[in-house]
């Protein structure tokens, strides 16, 4: 079975590059993040023909989260328990869904952004990934030989190695402390990082910004993971990131991020 993740940053705007990604991979599940679209406006039709079946959750043109499957849609859940709301009146923004596909549960995330340091949406972004951890341990408590996949992008770089340049984020959100504490919470409550050991760094990223050159100049941050259970983790045979999906007009500022199970 080969899954990815992809902040595609518009579905509407890239719905042709997305069937691409599905039939070069040989995809059976993309779970895709920053859709940018409410449910009636989601490009069905093109990932139909395909073959695929679509469980998606968005609001407005900002946000929005779906999975695309061909192994099957069941048990479809949008946002995870106690998730936390943002906004005034706050409300629980599309950032979460998950489904059960072929036994295993899968989750396509869109961490929030955190904007700056001090900021409250910095504060709702570690609280939200708090209580995803918490959510997460809770599934491993009820059955700790669940198959479970939380991927997406977590707007987070885990390590040094993950940013070009640690001196040109130093005081910025992504990198600090707390972020990178929350993070490897989720990690330690038994969820590994199912694609770095096949794409080990320095130098390896998933995000690229389209300002200043930054992905000819390869400066970019590694921001969007694959986390598995013990069980998921190991099925992992391969993993990979498909960087030339950044290259070219229209692209994504995101490439996606690929897993093979036996």
């Amino acid at each position: 079975m080969r899954i990815a993740t992809w902040n595609v940053n518009s579905i509407r705007s890239r719905i042709d590059r997305v069937v691409e990604v599905l039939q070069r991979h040989d995809l059976d599940v993309l779970l895709l993040q920053e859709t940018k679209c409410r449910d009636d406006q989601f490009p069905v039709l093109p990932l139909s023909a395909a073959g695929y079946d679509v469980a998606m959750h968005g609001l407005n043109q900002w946000n929005g989260v779906a999975i695309v499957s061909r192994a099957g849609l069941d048990d479809v859940e949008v946002g995870f328990p106690n998730m936390p709301m943002y906004g005034d009146p706050a409300v629980a923004e599309a950032r979460a869904i998950g489904a059960t596909v072929d036994g295993m549960r899968v989750w396509s995330l869109y961490v929030p952004n955190g904007r700056e340091v001090g900021h409250p949406h910095y504060a709702y972004k570690l609280d939200w990934l708090a209580k995803l951890r918490d959510a997460a341990a809770g599934w491993l408590a009820e059955q700790d030989d669940a198959q479970i996949l939380l991927a997406g992008d977590w707007n987070i770089a885990p390590t040094d190695e993950d940013v070009w340049s640690v001196e040109f984020f130093e005081g910025k959100t992504h990198v600090t402390a707390p972020e990178r504490a929350a993070f490897r919470a989720v990690v330690d409550a038994g969820f590994a990082d199912l694609v770095r050991p096949y794409t080990p760094g320095p130098g390896v990223y998933t995000y690229w910004d389209y300002t200043q050159l930054r992905f000819p100049k390869r400066q970019g941050m590694r921001i969007d993971f694959a986390l598995g259970s013990p069980a998921l983790a190991e099925r992992v045979t391969h993993a990979e990131i498909d960087r030339e999906e950044r290259k070219g007009k229209g692209a994504s500022d995101h490439a996606p991020v690929l897993v093979t199970l036996d």
